[in-house]
């Protein structure tokens, strides 16, 4: 993939040192992460070529998940991984959204009801699939969170990808779902909306709830049980059509997983003033647009997707839980009459290669910043003098 010509971090330069001051420590953090990934900053290493021994210098990537550079490579070795988990069957992506009225109470407790909202999503998901009326199976799925809509603003929701199918009850055998369908969404709707808004009610009696600004009416307890009633309405639960078989989970996979608010492949250009930034319109047939923000109202938009510290954006539930998987992921693969245990796939860990002779590069010297600033600085100084 060619290179980005502007960055995330080309707009924290032209946003300066007084709208970081602004900022909490967590936003800091993340933002100075960006900004020095594969710089001098962080250090690096000196490569040389096996072959023809051309060397060169590279830096270390800051590895937050974050970071619109760094998620590639994390987003690679996690395929990999998943390769295992594959089965020959159909799979369903079904995705779960809450009404915009709940979204600043959301923001306001991220850690609390971004958990809730994947243990909503995945109790609906078990509980309508085992019930013997519809497919009347135990299923195992992944759920990932994503925060974010096109245009960087507020839109929690969440992506479940899901075999077509799943154990009988009694683990003896392999219940098939319809090759076109899987469940009802409007059955998973109303369970999702009533296990969410049950567990919002059950965290504002347990007092685990905060409010300020905006919501801060709603700390009265009759104000909050109205605000629960008007929520009541608007749960949107959207299946997609199934996709192709386990050849093509992985390249699905790849649109949705290790991604974060915006891309540096979207930025399209980064003046003085303003970035501009393009966008998938989804209401008008997917047209691609472009919006220009300042720096900081870029900037803030993007930083409220920051996640909680240890809260995970995927999480996996029924045998593909990970206290289930190792027992009852093999059974699935007997059912199904695939090996109970396929060949492991090794992961090739990237190899740069030669400018000149495209020959193995090897490090042969991990450098701090300090020293990497010492080396660049005399390279720098002999080119002069050549």
């Amino acid at each position: 993939m060619t290179p980005p010509h502007w960055e995330v971090a080309d707009v924290i330069r032209k946003a300066g040192s007084s709208f970081f001051d602004s900022l909490t420590k967590v936003q800091q953090k993340v933002l100075k992460a960006i900004f020095c990934c594969r710089t001098a900053a962080l250090g690096g290493h000196r490569d040389q070529c096996v072959p023809c021994g051309h060397q060169t210098i590279s830096f270390f990537s800051c590895r937050n998940r974050h970071c619109p550079k760094c998620q590639v490579n994390a987003r690679e070795r996690w395929l990999k991984r998943r390769q295992q988990e594959l089965l020959p069957v159909g799979y369903y992506h079904i995705v779960f959204s809450v009404p915009h009225d709940l979204i600043p109470l959301m923001w306001q407790n991220k850690k609390r009801l971004f958990s809730l909202l994947f243990q909503s999503a995945g109790s609906a998901l078990l509980k309508v699939a085992a019930d013997p009326k519809r497919l009347g199976a135990e299923i195992g799925f992944l759920c990932i969170l994503h925060t974010w809509g096109q245009t960087l603003q507020r839109h929690p929701h969440i992506h479940c990808v899901v075999p077509g199918g799943g154990l009988s009850l009694d683990h003896s055998r392999w219940i098939s779902s319809h090759p076109r369908f899987f469940l009802p969404v409007q059955v998973l709707s109303k369970e999702f909306r009533d296990m969410f808004l049950h567990g919002l009610e059950q965290a504002y009696r347990d007092q685990k709830l905060s409010f300020y600004g905006e919501c801060q009416s709603l700390a009265d307890a009759k104000a909050f049980a109205a605000f629960l009633e008007e929520q009541k309405k608007g749960w949107v639960v959207y299946a997609k059509p199934p996709f192709g078989g386990s050849e093509h989970v992985l390249q699905y996979l790849a649109r949705y997983t290790h991604r974060v608010a915006i891309s540096n492949h979207r930025i399209v250009s980064v003046d003085d003033s303003h970035v501009t930034f393009q966008w998938k319109d989804y209401a008008h047939n997917n047209q691609q647009r472009t919006t220009p923000l300042t720096h900081e109202d870029f900037l803030r938009r993007f930083l409220q997707h920051i996640l909680p510290k240890g809260l995970p954006r995927i999480r996996y539930f029924g045998w593909l839980a990970n206290r289930r998987r190792g027992r009852l992921l093999p059974l699935c693969r007997t059912l199904l009459q695939q090996d109970p245990n396929p060949p492991v796939i090794p992961e090739n860990p990237y190899v740069p290669h030669c400018p000149r002779c495209h020959g193995e590069m090897r490090i042969i010297e991990r450098l701090t910043a300090s020293q990497l600033w010492k080396v660049l600085h005399g390279m720098v100084y002999a080119l002069d003098t050549s």
